[in-house]
């Protein structure tokens, strides 16, 4: 480890705890070494940022790690926010903090890239506007959500180094938010904080401080690992379900693919998806489409086309669809049957493409970026006769990512092809992770 050696106690302790979580996987002695290199190059700029007198990494004894995974959407595509069945899974890439606890409600946080320190003071918790977007407000809000919960919070320093992609669709911030979340749990609340809570405390932050909507599945994602099953007919009591593994022991790489995204303001597209799913349920009297039936909605087709318009009635059928297409891929899964699985998966591809209409943006018609890697990598699949593989929209669409299942054999002859449209490191594999956000050291 070249100048990164830490005192050989110290590392012997940090790679046994790492064991837990990075030792698994056909690559796994790699991967393991790379982890400990990385935590501990994170122990050293700990250290050099936030110093104390004679000290360096090799002897840190108080400082603590932690780390929280990103995710990835399996099924559920924009049902989350009407009550529906969502599959969701943690993966390897993961958001890391070294922390020291403080005796005073300072919070002095650096990042990766971000070498400017981002000092908060949690005796004061009101959203800030000049704040929203910025790591300052995940930090206020992640303080603020947890008096409202009923909980302490208090200050401390940290580094936070991220492998997961920003813009990814494998939800960078909602890992920072149950991270902070979770060091706040173990510093100040002895670890009583559920999952569930951790989650919720995490999405009040992003929703009222950070500013952007978010439901629910992300961060309870983040926060408990493995393969999540959340059913949210109820927002304040989801029912979780979850299955550990992946897909690697079925001979299946799981792929984010990267297609650009435009530069439009997207905010109206993705409203607009659950304000017209909402106007379909209110027309029968419900207060969102879990509320509701497929069946009373196609009973009564002339009038809300009339008052609701069609894509309304095409979104609430997707809907549907995809709320029972979920709960079905999570049995798949639950039994070992991958080929159910991907059968299914393709179809909530072409559900969120055909129904949903989240492909691409009407802003801008001339980029295609998801539709044109959806037909590219179908293309790909069926010219090679591969069969046990699927494609669909990730995410939020409009512009941003696809994900792909395809046989590892194929993992970098199918790299090579659609990178070669899209651009370096556009394809991403991620592999499930069975582990939330924890403490780790």
């Amino acid at each position: 480890m070249g100048d990164e050696i830490l005192d050989p106690s110290l590392e012997a302790r940090l790679r046994q705890a790492l064991e837990r979580f990075y030792l698994r996987g056909e690559d796994a002695p790699e991967a393991l070494e790379r982890q400990v290199q990385r935590y501990a190059r994170c122990l050293k700029t700990f250290c050099g940022r936030f110093p104390q007198p004679g000290e360096d990494a090799a002897g840190a004894d108080d400082l603590q790690i932690y780390r929280a995974p990103g995710r990835t959407e399996l099924s559920g595509n924009h049902t989350d926010h009407n009550g529906g069945f969502v599959l969701a899974a943690a993966v390897h890439l993961d958001c890391v903090a070294v922390v020291r606890r403080r005796d005073d409600m300072t919070v002095r946080v650096i990042s990766e890239g971000h070498p400017e320190v981002c000092d908060v003071d949690l005796t004061a918790l009101d959203p800030l506007s000049c704040e929203e977007g910025s790591l300052a407000a995940l930090v206020r809000g992640v303080g603020s959500a947890m008096r409202e919960w009923g909980s302490d919070c208090g200050g401390f320093d940290a580094y936070l180094h991220s492998e997961v992609p920003v813009g990814s669709g494998l939800s960078s911030s909602a890992a920072v938010e149950v991270l902070l979340a979770q060091v706040q749990n173990t510093l100040y609340n002895e670890g009583r904080i559920d999952t569930v809570t951790l989650a919720k405390i995490g999405r009040r932050a992003e929703n009222r401080h950070f500013g952007k909507p978010c439901g629910l599945m992300d961060q309870l994602a983040c926060a408990g690992g493995g393969i999540s099953g959340i059913d949210l007919a109820d927002h304040d009591a989801p029912e979780l379900h979850r299955l550990a593994g992946g897909f690697t022991r079925h001979g299946v790489a799981v792929v984010i693919v990267s297609t650009g995204g435009n530069h439009a303001d997207l905010t109206e597209d993705y409203a607009a998806i659950p304000r017209e799913m909402r106007a379909v349920a209110s027309e029968l009297g419900g207060r969102q489409l879990r509320d509701l039936s497929c069946e009373a909605v196609l009973a009564t087709l002339p009038e809300l086309r009339t008052r609701c318009g069609d894509r309304a009635v095409l979104r609430a059928l997707h809907f549907f669809d995809e709320t029972d297409r979920a709960r079905l891929q999570y049995r798949a899964l639950e039994e070992g049957n991958l080929d159910e699985y991907l059968r299914l998966a393709r179809e909530s591809g072409s559900s969120s493409w055909c129904l949903l209409q989240n492909a691409a943006t009407p802003q801008e018609p001339r980029e295609q970026g998801i539709p044109l890697a959806l037909a590219l990598t179908e293309r790909y699949l069926r010219l090679r006769g591969i069969r046990n593989a699927a494609w669909r929209v990730h995410e939020g669409g409009f512009a941003g990512t696809i994900q792909v299942y395809l046989p590892l054999d194929e993992l970098e002859a199918y790299k090579a092809e659609i990178e070669w449209v899209f651009g370096v490191d556009a394809a991403v594999r991620v592999r499930t992770s069975d582990h939330g956000a924890a403490r780790v050291f």
